[in-house]
C-alpha cells in the first residue's frame, strides 16, 4: 500500500469527528484562539484543545503564538474544498433516498432504476462538469457554510435511512 493511501486514511479518521468538522468549518472563516472557539461553538475549552491537538498532529491546522494567545488556522484551504465536496455528495445521496421513499419518485425513475454513473478526475472534477468557483481553494474559506445536522429521521420515517442505502433486488 502506498504512503499517500495510508496518510489519506489517517486524515479521514481525523475528519470522522463531527466536532472536528465543526472546528474546521469555523477556522475556514479565519484564525481563532481556543477560548473563542470554545465560546462560539458552545463546547468546553479542554475539549476544543484536545480536538485541535488531533487536527494539528494530522496536519490539518497550524498554531501561531501571538503573545500569550495561540491562534489556530487551517493548514491548507483545500481541506475545506474536500469537505464541501463530500457534503454535496451526501446532500445528493439524501435527496436520492428521499426520492426513493415516494411512489411518484419511483414512477419517474429511469428504466431498471439504475443510478447515473459519473467518473471523477482529481484535476478537473467530475468528468464533463467543470469545477465550480467554490471548489477552488481561494474561494473555499469565503463560501464555507457551517455544518448542519444530518441526523434524525429521514423522509421514509426510518432513523437509519439517511445512513443505510436501501437494498435493491432485480
Amino acid at each position: 500500500m502506498d504512503e499517500i493511501t495510508v496518510l489519506q486514511a489517517e486524515v479521514l479518521k481525523t475528519l470522522a469527528s463531527p466536532r472536528r468538522l465543526q472546528i474546521l468549518h469555523r477556522l475556514a472563516a479565519g484564525a481563532c484562539e481556543v477560548g473563542r472557539l470554545a465560546d462560539e461553538l458552545k463546547i468546553s475549552q479542554p475539549n476544543v484543545s484536545q480536538h485541535l491537538a488531533v487536527l494539528r498532529t494530522n496536519g490539518l491546522v497550524e498554531a501561531e503564538r501571538d503573545g500569550r494567545e495561540v491562534r489556530y488556522r487551517l493548514a491548507d484551504p483545500d481541506v475545506m474544498v474536500a469537505c464541501n465536496l463530500m457534503r454535496r455528495v451526501l446532500e445528493r445521496r439524501l435527496a436520492r433516498l428521499a426520492g426513493l421513499s415516494g411512489p411518484a419518485a419511483r414512477a419517474g425513475s429511469p428504466p431498471g432504476g439504475a443510478p447515473e454513473v459519473r467518473s471523477f478526475d482529481h484535476d478537473a472534477g467530475l468528468l464533463g462538469v467543470p469545477p465550480k468557483p467554490s471548489d477552488r481553494p481561494a474561494a473555499a474559506a469565503a463560501t464555507t457554510a457551517p455544518p448542519t445536522a444530518l441526523t434524525g429521521s429521514a423522509p421514509s420515517g426510518r432513523p437509519d435511512a439517511a445512513r443505510t442505502p436501501p437494498s435493491r433486488t432485480r
